[in-house]
């Protein structure tokens, strides 16, 4: 089978392969192919990130990462082992060829380059759409600074989704160099006591108010929560949401930042 697909049989079979958009400028051209994606794709077309799927370990442009790397990439973009793979570019080749090799030198046997690229497809006058167009909520987000904020005016409760042995600073930080304690005048509930410990689903919503409500909750106050890293605070934020609490923000820093800082108050 060739190596090359054109654009005739490419729009006939749109929906049956993994399509990949394998752009890629020198610095000197001053584009960025990830935006130019957003902008315009063919339709149902993933971006492949040369420089993102990489061996970072190197001081050399895009070299091949590891097979465990290569892997786990092409598994968060939902792309199999015996999945048939088209790549384009939007300069007709260059990018392309090298997503090919790269799939080629990790043994997919199914990948084709797009004869002519972008630049034919859109000649053709063939359909592009656009990538996701992200708007940031920065309602839902809190800084360090925020947080700092409000200690002093209390505008805002906060919950820590720590254990309670580390919300109190009876127990070590996971991380090192991280000092034990809380945000002052923050309310702890540690995110394990909304989900079922069975099941590890999320309580139902009559038992999910009692456990925020016996942390010392006002479920009508506004909330920001806060955990290690900004992770298990999202699963306050989530079951907050389930009680309509739409607006629970979550302190991205979280511990991670405030507990590595000597300009940051701590409460034990």
């Amino acid at each position: 089978m060739s190596a090359l697909i054109s654009t005739e049989e490419l729009a006939r079979r749109l929906g049956e392969v993994v399509l990949l958009d394998g752009s890629h400028h020198l610095p000197t051209a001053g584009r960025d192919a990830g935006a130019e994606f957003l902008e315009a794709h063919i339709p149902g077309a993933r971006f492949f990130d040369i420089d993102g799927v990489a061996d970072e370990t190197s001081d050399l442009p895009h070299m091949l990462p590891g097979e465990k790397e290569f892997a786990l990439a092409m598994g968060a973009m939902g792309i199999g082992r015996d999945d048939e793979v088209v790549v384009y570019d939007t300069v007709g080749t260059t990018g392309a060829a090298r997503v090919w090799w790269t799939f080629r030198a990790f043994g997919h046997k199914r990948v084709r380059v797009l004869d002519g690229g972008l630049p034919k497809w859109l000649a053709e006058g063939r359909p592009v759409e656009a990538g996701y167009a992200a708007e940031a909520q920065q309602a839902l987000v809190r800084a360090r600074e925020d947080m700092l904020a409000n200690i002093a005016s209390r505008a805002e409760q906060v919950l820590d989704a720590r254990s309670a042995g580390r919300f109190h600073g009876t127990e070590p930080e996971p991380r090192a160099g991280m000092r034990s304690g809380h945000i002052p005048g923050s309310l702890n509930l540690p995110y394990t006591e909304i989900l079922d410990p069975a099941s590890r689903t999320f309580r139902d919503r009559a038992a999910l108010r009692a456990a925020f409500e016996a942390a010392g909750l006002d479920l009508d106050r506004p909330v920001a929560a806060t955990c290690g890293s900004g992770v298990s605070a999202a699963v306050l934020a989530l079951g907050l949401y389930e009680l309509g609490r739409t607006d629970a923000a979550v302190y991205d820093g979280s511990w991670s930042e405030w507990g590595s800082r000597e300009d940051t108050p701590v409460e034990t």
